[in-house]
């Protein structure tokens, strides 16, 4: 059993932070946490956070020592682990992620596309310094990445630093707790057939305590999508029935890209003024010193289950148990179809020495193509923005998907590098 862990949560500030003090809380039996530090550049912020953290601990009864600081240096020397949640920007960069990509017919998304494109440019430095100061105060630790868009950061975080990094993301296990629900059993006995990117990937299969309970589980799949609206988010049981695949949300901006883009064009406000006003309120009740739980008011704000993906893989890692997660690590022949040291999104054996994937089939023709183009544009796009190349900065967008044509990659390129560049100082160093 582990003892005197201490935990560092990078964007400390960050709304989500009462999610993840309460699964450290509620997990203390099993990842014993002596520490927790909440590091932040936004001192205001912080307080607040820390505030919340410290009388949630106390309220508890568990013996957690929470401390904040904005200096990072100081907050990761002799961590265990690192948690990044950070955003480079904000949400007004956010805002500007979802409204700059549709003036040249592209869907507007934070991680998905030219938005989660311009995310990643502004990221990328930030992760490798995080990286770099790990490698020097806490060589030993684990760096957990739960910053957007999670898979290509980590990606730039394997390739460029030697700190033991693994990517999370809660779309899995929400995706396990759905599909669980509906078959009225615990999660712990649903292990799925998961594959391809992070907000890339499909579930292609599902067992039951090792028993096959596929058919079950997509026929179910299918008589939802029947009774679900064709111009509502979702996919047509026609789209899934040809797949014979559950795809990830996310992938409704590559298969249904004209309706999200024509719905976001006729919206009242975005994701991103929305989480805003949401912010707002949240930050609000936060500062009342009778408040010693989360408010019910942070699940709109989204991240579902982050609590119990983060905590579970951190008590995985320090009790070397052996389970099976759903986490972006490097490929290393998982996924045929894909280089050895790309990042994907698959099932993996967690244990003391981190991540190791478990080998699956072959991708199916009919995703690929998209997959293998997706990791392309990835590659180029971690490359652009760890050496600052605007020339590969253009080819990742040119290489998208999503991307109609050269002119809307020049433009776009363009339109984000002028938004951004207070954030953006590989690219803008010289001037």
């Amino acid at each position: 059993m582990p003892n005197e862990i201490q935990v560092t949560v990078i964007g400390g500030g960050s709304t989500y932070t009462p999610e993840l003090m309460e699964g450290f809380i509620e997990s203390w039996a099993e990842l014993p946490v002596r520490r927790i530090t909440l590091m932040d550049i936004d001192g205001d912020r912080l307080a607040v956070l820390g505030g919340l953290a410290t009388r949630m601990v106390q309220a508890a009864g568990v013996p957690i020592e929470v401390t904040t600081t904005q200096d990072q240096r100081r907050a990761i020397e002799g961590s265990d682990f690192v948690i990044s949640q950070i955003r480079v920007g904000g949400m007004a960069a956010r805002l500007l992620d979802e409204t700059i990509p549709p003036q040249f017919g592209v869907i507007g998304q934070e991680t998905t596309g030219p938005g989660g494109f311009a995310k990643a440019m502004r990221t990328i430095p930030v992760a490798l310094r995080i990286a770099r100061d790990i490698q020097e105060l806490a060589p030993g630790a684990f760096l957990v990445n739960f910053t957007n868009p999670a898979g290509l950061i980590t990606e730039a975080l394997l390739r460029y630093s030697p700190v033991r990094t693994i990517g999370l993301c809660n779309l899995p296990i929400g995706t396990e707790m759905r599909l669980s629900k509906r078959l009225g059993v615990d999660r712990a006995h649903l292990s799925l057939d998961w594959v391809g990117l992070n907000h890339l990937n499909w579930t292609r299969g599902a067992a039951l305590d090792g028993k096959d309970v596929w058919p079950t589980v997509f026929e179910e799949e299918l008589q939802e999508a029947r009774q679900r609206s064709e111009d509502g988010w979702g996919f047509s049981a026609s789209l899934l029935d040809s797949l014979g695949m559950i795809p990830c949300g996310y992938l409704n901006y590559y298969y249904n890209h004209d309706r999200m883009l024509a719905k976001q064009r006729s919206a009242g406000q975005t994701r991103a003024q929305e989480v805003q006003d949401i912010e707002r309120q949240l930050l609000a009740m936060f500062q009342d010193p009778g408040l010693k739980e989360k408010p019910r008011l942070l699940e709109k704000r989204g991240g579902a289950y982050y609590s119990k993906v983060a905590v579970s893989l951190l008590s995985a890692i320090a009790n070397s148990r052996h389970e099976i997660h759903i986490v972006n690590t490097q490929n290393r022949g998982a996924i045929p179809d894909l280089p050895y040291h790309a990042v994907v999104e698959v099932p993996c054996v967690i244990d003391a020495a981190g991540a190791r994937p478990l080998i699956t089939s072959p991708l199916p023709p009919a995703v690929r193509g998209l997959v293998q183009a997706v990791k392309a544009y990835e590659d180029l796009a971690v490359e652009a923005g760890a050496e600052g190349d605007r020339q590969k900065a253009l080819q990742a967008l040119l290489a998208h998907p999503l991307t109609p044509s050269f002119d809307a990659a020049q433009g776009l390129l363009q339109a984000l590098f002028d938004a951004h560049r207070q954030n953006l100082p590989q690219f803008f160093s010289a001037a």
